[in-house]
């Protein structure tokens, strides 16, 4: 298998060109206040796409100072023109959908198929949360003694940062944006360094759907670590949302402590995948490709571990491997690819290192484990059996396109394997009987499962998971939660 050495897309300098570059604060887009730049990567060439504003801490005060004097207005503003604006904001990425999965491809890597496949996600969230906008409700009721009245009322949260990903660039930030655009929140916008120019797109889609000066605020930044505690430290912020590492996370929530913020974390996975002997195995090797090769591997919901019960494990070995074996390696720009570059060096040589440690300690490479060819950040699908329960890559989310293979005997087992790691975030299920899908769902120690069925994110139900992979819900009824407080009036003379 061979990296793909095509020529460029011939819209790539075009949809480059048409995305801003600079920051938006109070509804303008402008240099940093240093002037600073970063560049952003290809990572299918490690060629510099553009340079992006390179924002400062006095930048991101000034973003907050925007939002927080936007949020009484904002606050104010009728629900349904707040989700007017959402509608408006999720047709025009709709329309826009092939020029958005093209800048995306281009920053992040993943082939275009895959990245069409987040843009219909993310605006999703869009039409989901501007239907939520007019749902926020309250309480009114007799007090148990028949003496008073309880009103409950919910509102806005209030400014919020929200820190987002580079793996999924547009969902991971129209799943933030939209509830709290619903709720009536104002915002500062952190995007990954490694790919702002889906955020920036975003961003000026808002404007133009007519959300208001200050509401939205972008301040992309290379050096997180200066721009965000200015901000964590400032009273007028109120809400903390973050998708990411879990590390990462911790580190967050401490700085948080402090002000007290109200957080909403999405962390890391290390999600098992549980085969069982009644499985039906082509069904599970169409579930595993899904929950293991999505965006390449890099998503905290990837398929990490694969417990496969042993009457079926060479089977199911066999038929995964075909399957990764036949995938196709390259620039995702090229419709025919189907597995792109990893995001960055680094983490090339995060997946190289686990791998390696994996074969050291026993394991057996069954196809790939390799370097890819070509100057970009590539690895090739790998498929792993044999793995010791020692082997770091069962503990430590891979995040890149590598299947390790552990077989089991009884259910227990592989109940106990799944549920021995400090992630909680999404498992997968594949059997016949009902009975067992029932009481193995109920005992994985996850936020989510995916029984017979290896994707399970979906705009209309919560997303989030247990122990260290989070806390509270993206998505479904429950999204908008995260943007709204509840109040209680007492009320008297009745």
């Amino acid at each position: 298998m061979s990296v793909t050495d095509q020529p460029s897309h011939p819209r790539e300098h075009t949809v480059v060109d048409q995305t801003p570059t600079q920051l938006l604060v109070d509804g303008t887009w402008r240099p940093a206040a240093r002037g600073g730049t970063f560049p952003v990567e290809d990572p299918s060439t490690t060629r510099t796409l553009c340079s992006v504003s390179d924002a400062t801490a006095e930048d991101a005060v000034e973003a907050l100072a925007a939002a927080d004097r936007a949020q009484n207005a904002w606050a104010a503003h009728p629900p349904r023109e707040r989700g007017e604006i959402l509608r408006r904001a999720f047709e025009t990425i709709t329309d826009r959908h092939e020029d958005l999965a093209l800048l995306m491809t281009l920053e992040m890597g993943k082939p275009l198929a895959e990245s069409r496949a987040e843009i219909t996600y993310a605006a999703e969230f869009f039409r989901w949360f501007a239907e939520e906008a007019v749902r926020v409700g309250g309480d009114y009721s007799v007090s148990p003694s028949g003496k008073g009245r309880m009103l409950v009322l919910r509102q806005p949260v209030g400014p919020s940062l929200m820190i987002t990903p580079w793996n999924f660039p547009m969902a991971m930030g129209t799943r933030k944006i939209g509830p709290a655009v619903a709720a009536g929140c104002t915002m500062v916008v952190k995007p990954a360094h490694q790919t702002p120019l889906t955020m920036l797109a975003l961003g000026h889609i808002l404007t133009e759907s007519g959300l208001p000066d200050g509401v939205l605020n972008i301040i992309p930044t290379r050096h997180a670590g200066e721009v965000t505690p200015p901000i964590l430290n400032d009273e007028r912020l109120r809400k903390l949302t973050f998708t990411g590492s879990t590390p990462v996370g911790r580190s967050l929530i401490e700085q948080a402590a402090p002000q007290v913020l109200n957080v909403s974390m999405e962390l890391g996975g290390n999600a098992p995948f549980l085969v069982f002997d009644d499985a039906d195995v082509d069904a599970a090797v169409d579930g595993a490709m899904l929950a293991k090769m999505r965006n390449i591997g890099e998503a905290c919901t990837a398929a990490n571990r694969f417990y496969v019960h042993r009457s079926v494990a060479e089977e199911f070995t066999t038929k995964l491997t075909e399957r990764m074996r036949a995938l196709r390696t390259g620039r995702g720009v090229d419709d025919s690819v189907e597995v792109g570059p990893l995001i960055d060096a680094g983490q090339l040589d995060k997946v190289v290192e686990l791998v390696d440690d994996a074969v050291t300690r026993g394991a057996r490479v069954v196809t790939g484990g390799e370097r890819g060819e070509g100057p970009g950040h590539y690895y090739t699908p790998t498929v792993l059996a044999d793995v010791p329960t020692e082997a770091r890559l069962l503990r430590e989310e891979i995040f890149g396109p590598v299947a390790p293979i552990v077989t089991f005997t009884e259910e227990h087992q592989a109940l106990h394997a799944a549920n021995d790691t400090e992630f909680g975030l999404v498992s997968y299920v594949y059997t016949r009987d009902m009975q067992r899908a029932l009481r193995v769902s109920e005992a994985l120690q996850a936020g989510m499962v995916g029984l017979n069925q290896g994707v399970v994110s979906n705009a209309a139900a919560p997303f989030g998971g247990v122990k260290q992979s989070g806390i509270g819900r993206e998505g479904g009824t429950v999204g908008i939660d995260e943007y709204l407080e509840t109040k209680y009036v007492a009320v008297g003379g009745l």
